[in-house]
């Protein structure tokens, strides 16, 4: 029940109709009591910098959540901004502080990591992948390196991306091993779609599966649908994949303690959710 006391999360992008947000945060509340509703916001590239700051007058907006295409532009929109973020490049959470100031922070990056590591996925030491590096890439790649894999390679049509993330990773994790400029899955253990391709049918795949090792995972970031093209193909292959929305049920307790709702597990946030595609 929305009233005069609902404490409004904006949820920022475009397009917004593969958003999945509102359909796990909100039943969610409803089943706890909160007073509080998550609400899709579409922004286009164009419009992003005037709207943000325009829906911040609002009084009981306590913050945005943010996703395509706007994480990495949001990083100069803020007033502060965490390690995280910095590293990742990228921000996906802004939350209105009591000073009238906004912090930014990210969480796409530990949510994918929580969910394949649940799943069995070995990150030390392994080989990864990583096609895409936006917003989403970024923060994915950060919190990869941060889980102590040794190899990542960073792939992106705009070559400068990846060559800017692929510095910044060797600047805080020296080890690492990053190499730029090849989208052959080939030899990965991990091999990650972080670019919107799969948002509709007719988009050519990522990767050419017929190089992924069938031994080899294969992660998701788009949430069209439960199952991408890349991801049929994959689990054709004989791989085991990690579907869009399982990095999503990951990130939500932490954006929860962000926003200061508290907190839930993954297994919680599924049994209320009432995602449709």
């Amino acid at each position: 029940m929305i009233d005069g006391k609902t404490t409004l999360i904006a949820h920022i992008g475009y397009p917004t109709e593969s958003f999945k947000a509102p359909m796990i945060y909100n039943p969610w509340f409803a089943q706890r009591g909160i007073n509080a509703v998550v609400v899709p916001m579409g922004l286009k590239a164009e419009h992003f910098a005037e709207g943000l700051r325009t829906l911040f007058r609002l009084t009981n907006l306590r913050g945005a959540l943010i996703t395509m295409p706007h994480k990495v532009s949001t990083m100069a929109l803020v007033d502060a901004l965490t390690p995280t973020a910095r590293i990742a490049g990228a921000c996906n959470a802004v939350l209105l502080r009591d000073d009238g100031t906004l912090l930014g922070d990210q969480f796409d990056g530990a949510g994918f990591v929580r969910g394949i590591q649940r799943k069995g996925c070995q990150l030390q030491g392994a080989s990864v992948l990583v096609s895409g590096c936006g917003g989403v890439g970024s923060a994915i790649a950060a919190s990869l390196a941060g889980a102590g894999v040794a190899r990542l390679s960073l792939f992106d049509a705009r070559d400068a991306s990846a060559q800017a993330l692929a510095a910044r990773l060797q600047a805080h994790y020296p080890q690492l091993q990053v190499g730029t400029g090849s989208n052959d899955p080939a030899g990965y253990q991990l091999v990650v779609n972080a670019t919107p391709l799969g948002m509709t049918e007719a988009d050519p795949l990522p990767f050419d599966v017929s190089r992924i090792d069938p031994q080899a995972w294969v992660g998701e970031v788009v949430m069209k649908t439960e199952y991408t093209p890349l991801l049929r193909a994959a689990l054709e292959r004989g791989c085991q994949v990690q579907v869009g929305t399982d990095m999503l049920f990951e990130m939500i307790p932490a954006y929860l303690e962000f926003f200061g709702f508290g907190t839930a597990t993954a297994e919680e946030l599924r049994a209320v959710a009432r995602i449709a595609y």
